[in-house]
């Protein structure tokens, strides 16, 4: 056998050790996705889950383009059991690849501790930034079909009372750009502290 069959059948091996390994980094994302839980100070429509975890690892192990391909693939099997007739879906995935994608183009330039917390910031920054304009004019809108938006202000009203919440603006400024940095903060967090002993399971090496 030459060199050359050698490396195309190293290189067949990463490929399909890359997807099983995506494949089951993105079952385990869309299972996360049930495990939500509501928190103090937002209101109970306002879920916390740590969905985008398995993707950021994916991210750092295999490489950021496969950290976006497990944010789509936990929203679509999510699709078949969707309330919101998938702008939900939609609006998770674009959060979950200003996450997923920026924390690990910036890992990848060096492949450092430092840079794998810098990267986790950011992208937990970019998401919270993010999810300004994609609940105003994304997910917020097909919310108005069930519940007008005067009582999801009055929903905010309730949990911050001393607060004077006026529009959905405020609404989202004030809680849902907070909620979601610190929701990026705890999956970047988990992801620092469990990285290092998966990573020789995750990328086949010893």
């Amino acid at each position: 056998m030459d060199t050359t069959e050698t490396v195309k059948i190293n290189n067949n091996k990463v490929n399909v050790r890359s997807m099983t390994v995506t494949a089951m980094l993105s079952a385990i994302a869309f299972v996360l996705m049930f495990l939500d839980t509501a928190v103090p100070f937002v209101p109970n429509f306002i879920k916390l889950d740590v969905s985008e975890l398995p993707a950021l690892m994916a991210s750092f192990a295999l490489g950021p383009v496969y950290g976006v391909v497990v944010c789509l693939i936990k929203n679509l099997l999510h699709l078949f059991m969707t309330s919101t007739g998938g702008v939900g879906e939609l609006s998770n995935f674009i959060l979950g690849v200003a996450f997923v994608l920026p924390a690990g183009l910036i890992y990848h330039r060096k492949k450092t501790k430092k840079n794998a917390i810098l990267g986790a910031f950011v992208g937990a920054f970019l998401m919270a930034a993010i999810s300004f304009p994609s609940n105003l004019f994304i997910v917020y809108p097909v919310y108005y079909n069930f519940m007008p938006k005067d009582v999801i202000i009055g929903a905010y009203q309730a949990v911050a009372p001393f607060a004077e919440i006026k529009s959905i603006e405020q609404c989202l400024l004030f809680f849902n750009v907070p909620f979601t940095f610190v929701k990026g903060l705890i999956s970047a967090i988990i992801t620092v502290l469990i990285y290092q002993p998966l990573r020789p399971l995750l990328k086949g090496k010893n």
